[in-house]
């Protein structure tokens, strides 16, 4: 599976279950990068308000993610190819 392809729908991902493991994936790495970068900049200092960003960003990436892969918003990839 080539990103890029699979971005513009040339090589979806196979069936509705790849489509949300891969917006997990993304849910999770967006979750725990706020955390991370709540806590390295000490923005907060209430757990509870760092969690709820972390939940806000999750939710963000898991259904922009899904949105994308099913179509309902295109998002193109493109390349300067070579001379």
């Amino acid at each position: 599976m080539i990103p890029s392809k699979v971005m513009n729908h040339i090589d979806p991902p196979n069936g509705f279950k790849d489509q949300l493991i891969n917006a997990s994936i993304i849910a999770g790495f967006n979750f725990f990068s706020a955390l991370a970068s709540m806590g390295v900049t000490q923005l907060t200092t209430d757990p509870l308000q760092a969690l709820l960003a972390g939940i806000i960003s999750a939710g963000i990436g898991f259904f922009g993610s899904l949105m994308v892969q099913r179509g309902i918003s295109k998002y193109n990839v493109t390349h300067k190819k070579d001379k």
